[in-house]
């Protein structure tokens, strides 16, 4: 868990934005321990929402439905604490049988949360890339359960291991904690890599021709076979032998793909190995609320990439879960492991609820 301190130094994306304007073009503010002032001793700081259109910026989202975060408040040179609200319907992430939120928030909005603090607390300039190498986090059921109060949370985020690449971040581990009227949701942890623009474009600019090249569309499994009820979200597509499918990209998908990108999203890939763990747990809802990632590769827009799903028995203090990974050219270029609470009883509404 991450100590708060009571001494720190409180600033909106607004001022992030402030910084970037006198920092130089593109950087998003300076490092750590700039010149933002700590309040008085035995002040709390104040948090304010950021500048839409700045924060769209940040977590690298176009449309304002798919940020989460609202704000950011430095704790130390190493620690901060992310203020973020989740819609009670969305048109992607959306309810679990009309009675759960969605557990792949908690996978997105620490991948916004991670851009967030990289770009404005670590000076990573706005067009650089990221690459996320691990992604994990465990919830409960039952705080998940929508009720009827608003979903506003604090996402506590300490860092560690950091790496810099002369002024900016090179890599980083990260521990983050998010809690809703002080209870706690879910915990986790990842790492990140950063490459400047000119890294990204001489290791990967031979793929930028598949930004104008349609992608085949693949057939849809049957939607309330991976938990969805609507096609347009489904993103397997039948393969050959049980357990195994095709990836199908829409790259029309508003979510998955709200902006050009050369390779496979990883919250596209996560979606399909919660797809693939309901497909192959049949007569029963499939919550993740125990995920973890590992991202080996890129995996190619247009280059097919099987899904394998292996059942997994229930161990010592851990439900039975699913074991997915992604291949593609003969290689693993993803692994994930789920886990759902035993407990959930199958019931009409097993199917993500389309809200949109």
């Amino acid at each position: 868990m991450v100590q708060l301190t009571s001494r720190s130094a409180s600033m909106s994306v607004e001022s992030v934005e402030q910084a970037g304007h006198s920092t130089g073009a593109g950087r998003a503010e300076a490092s750590p321990g700039g010149p933002e002032a700590a309040p008085p001793a035995g002040e709390e700081p104040g948090r304010r929402e950021g500048s839409p259109d700045r924060l769209r910026q940040l977590v690298h989202r176009t449309d304002p439905r798919d940020v989460f975060p609202t704000g950011l408040t430095r704790l130390t040179d190493t620690q901060f604490s992310v203020s973020a609200h989740w819609p009670r319907s969305h048109r992607f992430f959306a309810p679990v049988g009309g009675r759960h939120q969605d557990p792949l928030l908690i996978a997105e909005t620490m991948r916004q949360t991670t851009m967030l603090i990289a770009h404005a607390q670590f000076g990573v300039p706005v067009g650089d890339a990221f690459v996320m190498w691990e992604l994990r986090y465990t919830a409960m059921s039952e705080r998940l359960e929508l009720g009827d109060d608003p979903w506003d949370l604090t996402v506590d985020v300490s860092c560690s291991r950091i790496r810099r690449r002369g002024r900016s971040l090179g890599s980083m581990h990260l521990e983050l904690l998010l809690h809703r009227r002080g209870t706690v949701l879910a915990s986790g942890g990842g790492r990140i890599s950063c490459t400047s623009a000119g890294a990204y474009q001489r290791l990967r600019g031979h793929r930028s021709a598949v930004l104008d090249t349609p992608i085949p569309l693949l057939p849809a499994v049957a939607p309330r076979t991976v938990g969805r009820t609507s096609e347009k979200d489904v993103v397997l597509s039948p393969g050959t032998e049980p357990g195994t499918w095709l990836l199908r990209l829409d790259t029309r998908h508003p979510t998955l793909f709200g902006r050009p990108n050369d390779h496979v999203p990883g919250i596209l890939l996560l979606e399909a190995a919660r797809q693939a763990a309901h497909a192959a747990t049949p007569g029963r809802p499939f919550l993740p609320t125990e995920m973890r990632a590992d991202f080996l590769q890129y995996v190619e827009l247009d280059r097919p990439c099987l899904i394998e799903a292996t059942s997994l028995p229930a161990g010592a203090g851990s439900p039975a879960g699913v074991f997915v990974r992604a291949v593609q050219d003969g290689e693993p270029a993803f692994t994930c492991t789920l886990h759902s609470p035993g407990r959930l009883a199958a019931g009409p509404g097993d199917a993500r609820t389309d809200l949109s």
